[in-house]
């Protein structure tokens, strides 16, 4: 039985709930735009639904997305039991043309992946071409009864034999092909999947990580030759040689696409390091340790021994901005989960941090150009872009463990960007059309 006072475990109570919140906020909106993004990808801007599927399988009740290779959805009754699957062609097929447009096809198959039927949703071919394919049964059920594994070996429909539709021969050998392609496709992507590739940077990434380590809870940390030297080292190989840092381009497109452990396991460790740790223990080991912007920051901080004070206003007014270019970064991500939408899609969420400067042959300049500012700023400012414009910083910040059990504001403002991914989550069709107009 716990002796600690009322106040205490009250205390801790209070830190735990927080701690929890700050990280669930986090999940919840990482899980969000996966989610969008997943959907974007697989059912776009013409989704499946389920009335078109209860065509053939009259108990269909919901659709589930399949984020697999496969990229269809899992169709599921009332009881939520899978009772068969459905995709649509388009749009891996859309350079699959007819007479004169390429057509979107629904797929429907059954729980042993046998084809059930077909049918044309949409088609920019010409519509009375469509017409003829549409109402000629025999074509549309030339599949019926094919297994995946069949449909995906087809290299020539005459082998099968699929005959065109006299009068719309080149519309239905089109969309006869779309769903061969669709099937192929999705087989060769799924057979494509790497094992997880441990390279030697990923080794070499560890071993930094597990320095790094050290010196923030060893004794270490407190060996001024040791740092400087490790800063060296993280600025020349984690910065210019692996390019390997964390930043809102690579933290929202993982959010987006899916973690990329199998090609860089040494950087979902990394991320991994920097998120955890500091919620776990209040020590911020990637931005004190690994990051080399931070390091070469702190190094040239030691150039010039006199620094300048901030005015307390424009101090206060900073601060804002890398919650400001952080709450930015969301939700440029979740509305360019449609990829056209209003032109979101051309906005570059690595052009509002220094970080890709490092990879030199790849730098934009206004990467670039915030990376020199940065710098010089920290001759002058001790960490300036860290402490006034770095949004990945800000995440990383809001997630620590902090002394205070106190609601902050950064609480409040995590709440207000979930609140507003939220909506953007769940009114995505209105908001689309709202803007693309």
């Amino acid at each position: 039985m716990s002796t600690a006072p009322p106040a205490a475990r009250r205390a801790r109570l209070n830190s735990l709930c927080l701690r929890a919140y700050r990280m669930g906020v986090v999940i919840a909106i990482a899980l969000m735009v996966y989610a969008l993004h997943a959907e974007m990808r697989i059912q776009g801007d013409r989704p499946i639904d389920v009335q078109e599927v209860q065509q053939f399988l009259p108990k269909a009740f919901a659709l589930e997305l399949d984020d697999s290779p496969r990229q269809g959805v899992h169709v599921l009754d009332v009881d939520g039991n899978r009772i068969g699957y459905a995709l649509k062609t388009m749009p891996e097929c859309r350079r699959i043309i007819g007479y004169s447009g390429p057509s979107d096809t629904l797929v429907v198959l059954d729980p042993a992946d046998k084809v059930l039927g077909i049918r044309v949703r949409s088609s920019a071919d010409t519509n009375e071409h469509v017409q003829v394919v549409s109402h000629n049964d025999y074509f549309l059920r030339s599949f019926n009864g094919m297994d995946w594994k069949k449909v995906a070996s087809i290299r020539d429909l005459w082998d099968v034999p699929i005959e065109g539709v006299s009068g719309a021969t080149l519309t239905s050998t089109a969309v006869a092909q779309g769903v061969v392609y669709r099937f192929r496709h999705a087989d060769e992507k799924e057979a494509a999947m790497p094992a997880m590739q441990v390279r030697l940077r990923d080794v070499g990434l560890t071993l930094v990580i597990v320095t790094a380590l050290l010196m923030a809870f060893t004794h270490l940390r407190g060996r001024t030759w040791m740092r400087r030297t490790f800063q060296v080292v993280v600025i020349g190989y984690v910065g210019f040689i692996n390019g390997d840092l964390l930043a809102q381009s690579l933290i929202h497109g993982w959010a987006a696409s899916g973690v990329a452990w199998r090609q860089a396991p040494g950087l979902v460790l990394l991320l991994a390091t920097a998120v955890l740790v500091p919620w776990t223990t209040r020590r911020q080991v990637y931005c004190s340790h690994i990051c080399p912007h931070g390091a070469a920051q702190e190094l040239l901080g030691r150039v010039f021994k006199r620094k300048f004070s901030v005015p307390r206003p424009l101090h206060r007014a900073l601060r804002w901005l890398p919650g400001l270019l952080l709450g930015l970064c969301v939700i440029v991500t979740m509305l360019g989960a449609s990829y056209g939408l209003a032109g979101i899609e051309w906005v570059n969420l690595a052009a509002v941090e220094p970080f890709d400067a490092y990879v030199v042959s790849a730098a934009g300049w206004a990467t670039i150009t915030i990376a020199i500012v940065g710098l010089v700023a920290s001759l002058f400012v001790p960490q300036a872009y860290c402490k006034y414009g770095c949004p990945t910083g800000q995440l990383l910040e809001f997630v620590r463990s902090h002394g205070a059990p106190q609601w902050g504001r950064r609480d409040t403002a995590g709440l207000v960007l979930l609140a507003v991914v939220t909506v953007i989550y769940t009114q995505y069709g209105v908001i689309h059309v709202w803007l693309v107009g």
